[in-house]
């Protein structure tokens, strides 16, 4: 199991309905996105690390482990826009107005991120796939969806397994050693992978599989006061923005 999995699994709002923390998550992400990104991402930015930190209880290591991840393509996405090709200044010269732009285009990606982060470290997947055949979202999609999901744990696990005994080999000490691991790697963790799902068909069958794959959901309710606190968060911080806007210079 990842991390982030891990961490949503026990998390303090782990049985909380996920329209909750939809609302919550999803709603500082589109501020993020549509508001001015000074103040306003830098407001989302700041709001979406003291939610995660604070009431979410999400450790601070863990979640730099993977907000780093987001955050290395943020700014790779970011650095280009400091510098412009071709002008009179020539073929590649830094751009007049680079700074300002890739800092705004940072601020509002990482406080996106952060949105997204929040959702994902409070909602196991577990209990959000299921739940999206209610939403309309076709059955079979979300049978394939959830057949993933659960595969990729033990694809990772297989790919852990085959590297510790590669490495126990000796097939990672010289360059040319490691090439030929790598290679070995991918083609029998695709072999694995075939067999697993070959395996999980033939299981599928025997337990009279009919096209729908029957799940246990934890029952949750939607709170509204939880819906009303987080709407009034998301006002909050957009009014703000608005006041700042006109304040600051």
């Amino acid at each position: 199991m990842l991390p982030i999995d891990a961490a949503a699994h026990s998390s303090r709002w782990r049985r909380r309905h996920p329209v909750d923390k939809a609302v919550l998550g999803l709603g500082l992400t589109v501020l993020a996105i549509s508001l001015p990104p000074w103040p306003g991402a830098a407001l989302v930015l700041l709001v979406a690390l003291a939610v995660l930190l604070g009431p979410a209880g999400v450790p601070g290591r863990r979640l730099w482990r993977a907000y780093r991840v987001p955050l290395g393509f943020c700014v790779t996405g970011a650095a280009p826009l400091l510098v412009q090709v071709g002008g009179p200044q020539g073929f590649v010269s830094l751009a007049g107005d680079g700074p300002l732009r890739a800092g705004e285009l940072l601020l509002r990606t990482s406080a996106a991120s952060l949105g997204v982060l929040l959702f994902a470290f409070t909602t196991p997947m577990s209990d959000l796939l299921p739940r999206l055949v209610r939403a309309g979202v076709p059955a079979p999609v979300v049978d394939v969806a959830l057949v993933t999901y659960r595969m990729s744990f033990l694809l990772l696990d297989s790919v852990r397994r085959i590297r510790d005994a590669q490495a126990a080999r000796l097939g990672q000490t010289t360059r040319a050693a490691t090439w030929r691991s790598l290679a070995g790697l991918g083609a029998t963790a695709f072999v694995r992978a075939f067999d697993h799902a070959t395996r999980l068909q033939a299981g599928l069958a025997g337990r009279g599989y009919d096209g729908t794959l029957r799940v246990l959901v934890p029952e949750a309710r939607v709170s509204v006061r939880f819906t009303a606190a987080s709407c009034a968060l998301l006002a909050a911080v957009a009014a703000l923005t608005l006041v700042l806007e006109r304040a600051l210079p």
